[in-house]
């Protein structure tokens, strides 16, 4: 379905775009993003998941079941901006969060009628002893990014939103941890805004964890949160933390740019 875009939306993302998102039975989500319309992400998507994860061999089983895809288009006709969202019937409960990372004002995403046939849920199970990852909860939002010029599928040169473990700590980017008490309309505005201000302030890949406080307690405890909701900064050291708003951009900006 496709939606026309209204002015707020407008302002808040101008570009034009397509989008996909892939999620795990257990609630992990990789996306990506690209401006040039020039590629299919779906195979890098799987990729990162299985590195991520530790996985066996890329989950291309997930492909039909767990995707959303946006496409931001200019009508020839009209010279207006058209938004086209659907997403699997098992991922639309995550409406929010997709309309977080894709910077959407409420947008009702539209389900896929095409891949109910082929996620028979007897199918699916039996995946869940190869790969038993991808059913456990990791809290984790990650974003596959591309340098210019480098968006063919055969590319080498994709510079991704995550850091393999086998790196040194100087290629990894920036790594940040979002600590939340539970799930909300609050929490979602805070995780697009944070989006919106890594994807147009920072030069280098980054990725930013959601840490739920009821779930992980000794992450909390461990990186030392006595409040949410505080963004804390790993990488590049010292580590540094922001507690309670986190909607003065100037603010977190300096505590990124500290060293």
């Amino acid at each position: 379905m496709s939606y026309s875009s209204d002015s707020a939306l407008k302002t808040q993302n101008p570009g034009l775009f397509k989008g996909i998102a892939l999620f795990t039975p257990g609630g992990d989500l990789v996306y990506c993003i690209d401006p040039h319309k020039q590629s299919r992400w779906h195979l890098q998507l799987c990729s990162v998941l299985q590195e991520m994860l530790g996985l066996v061999e890329p989950p291309h089983f997930l492909l039909p079941c767990y995707t959303a895809t946006i496409d931001r288009w200019l009508d020839p006709k009209t010279q207006q901006i058209q938004i086209s969202a659907e997403a699997c019937p098992r991922v639309l409960s995550h409406q929010a969060l997709l309309n977080a990372i894709f910077a959407m004002e409420d947008l009702v995403w539209e389900a896929d009628p095409r891949q109910k046939e082929l996620c028979d849920p007897l199918v699916l199970a039996s995946y869940r002893q190869q790969f038993p990852q991808l059913w456990e909860e990791h809290d984790l939002v990650v974003r596959l990014q591309a340098e210019p010029h480098s968006y063919s599928l055969e590319s080498r040169h994709t510079a991704l939103s995550w850091s393999p473990q086998k790196l040194d700590p100087p290629s990894q980017g920036y790594v940040l941890r979002l600590f939340i008490a539970g799930h909300n309309s609050a929490t979602e505005r805070i995780l697009q805004n944070l989006h919106q201000l890594l994807e147009k302030s920072l030069q280098q890949p980054y990725t930013l964890k959601v840490v739920d406080i009821y779930k992980h307690p000794e992450q909390a405890e461990a990186d030392q949160v006595a409040a949410t909701p505080t963004l804390v900064k790993v990488w590049p050291k010292p580590v540094r933390r922001i507690a309670g708003n986190l909607e003065d951009a100037a603010k977190i900006l300096q505590m990124l740019s500290t060293s």
